[in-house]
């Protein structure tokens, strides 16, 4: 049985409420044929069923290790490549970057352990998160995390619909492979930005789990 995330408890309730006082309104106050009538509950309830399906927190069991970088996000990988990665590093990295639909789980987690080494907000523009340019133009938060083995960058977009990045990391902290680290709401964008030397296992539009799918692996 799925959670509901903590982020979507008050919409989730606010919207319950709304809805019900529209559904009642639309019986008492309103002289539609009863086929309408019918037709405008379903769809409100097809819609919060849609947000209780949005924010839905399914238990991940993560493999945690040193040597696998594990997927942030639920969705499709849209891009594999090398690129130079101006931000932070300032050097070429492996880019991998997984866009999530409003039907995906929206729950982000921790691609590998270690320190929280550099956190930064970025405000910015709305484009659709498959565009090139949403990993530069768009709202987005970026993080980088270091252990002992390796350090990667992961950066949150906001898309067109998504108009809310949650981050909970902080700098200087540690964090654990597969644990919750963000949530973004309403389909959107995670970038991860590997070393050269990462071995990726996963294929363009593959579709992988938060928290579960290997998207690389780091040598000896």
């Amino acid at each position: 049985m799925y959670r509901i995330h903590k982020e979507g408890k008050a919409t989730l309730i606010i919207m319950g409420v709304v809805l019900a006082i529209i559904c009642l309104a639309l019986v008492q106050f309103t002289s539609l044929p009863v086929w309408i009538l019918s037709v405008l509950i379903f769809l409100a309830v097809a819609f919060y069923l849609f947000l209780v399906s949005f924010f839905r927190n399914p238990k991940r069991i993560t493999p945690v290790n040193d040597h696998d970088i594990i997927a942030p996000a639920d969705g499709k990988v849209v891009v594999i490549e090398e690129t130079i990665e101006t931000e932070f590093f300032n050097a070429p990295r492996r880019q991998v970057s997984i866009f999530m639909s409003p039907a995906n789980v929206h729950v982000n987690r921790n691609p590998i352990s270690g320190n929280v080494e550099y956190l930064k907000y970025h405000p910015g523009k709305f484009l659709v998160a498959w565009h090139p340019k949403s990993s530069t133009e768009n709202e987005r938060t970026t993080v980088v995390i270091r252990n002992k083995k390796t350090d990667l960058l992961m950066r949150q977009i906001a898309g067109i619909l998504a108009r809310r990045i949650v981050n909970y990391l902080q700098e200087g902290t540690a964090v654990k492979q597969g644990e919750e680290f963000g949530f973004i709401k309403f389909g959107s964008r995670v970038d991860l930005f590997l070393p050269l030397s990462a071995k990726v296992t996963v294929q363009l539009n593959q579709v992988v789990r938060g928290g579960e799918t290997v998207i690389a692996t780091l040598s000896d």
